[in-house]
């Protein structure tokens, strides 16, 4: 168990992820405590145009646009989408004070996860079982053998292999909640 996907791979993710969390609340708390709150609505301004630009990548990916490489392209998607997650984490803080905020904020965190499993944590789960197996090859075990002691890794990584199905739906359901808030903000501000 010491060498599993999960110490090696999945934790350190979720390190990660509740850092990036956690920097969110650090900077909300920033803003709170030097009385500079108002930055956080110009935050969220930013935030989406910021995750707006970033599906330049989607576009290069569904052949709506030319330029740029995909590989550059999905950096820049992961580095913005990411900087603008944290921007809205500290333009939501923790005074909302309706549901269609929280159902977005809820998707944005969601989505991120998602993504990060599927940049980050697959990648190196794949990598890690195919080590793993090598080694117990090369010490002599069976196929059997092998199986039986990659059986929980294999179905951490079949798990994880679907994270697109969780990602694509819930980006869409992160926009409309997120045009809803904007307009309902337009509206009743």
């Amino acid at each position: 168990m010491k060498n599993s996907i999960i110490l090696k791979d999945v934790f350190p993710f979720i390190i990660w992820f509740s850092s990036m969390i956690f920097s969110a609340i650090i900077l909300d708390f920033i803003l709170h405590y030097f009385d500079i709150v108002f930055i956080g609505r110009y935050l969220g301004y930013l935030g989406t145009f910021i995750i707006i630009i970033s599906f330049a990548y989607s576009l290069k990916k569904r052949k709506k646009i030319r330029y740029g490489t995909p590989k550059k392209l999905l950096d820049y998607h992961e580095y913005l989408a990411l900087a603008g997650s944290i921007m809205l984490l500290v333009h939501a803080g923790i005074h909302i004070h309706s549901i269609l905020p929280w159902l977005a904020i809820l998707m944005l965190i969601i989505n991120v996860a998602s993504g990060l499993i599927g940049k980050y944590i697959l990648q190196q789960a794949n990598q890690t079982m195919k080590n793993r197996k090598i080694k117990l090859k090369d010490s002599g075990l069976s196929d059997d053998e092998i199986t039986k002691k990659i059986f929980w890794d294999t179905i951490t990584v079949d798990n994880m292999k679907k994270w697109r199905k969780i990602h694509l739906p819930i980006t869409y359901f992160l926009g409309l909640f997120s045009l809803l808030h904007i307009l309902s903000v337009i509206l009743f501000n």
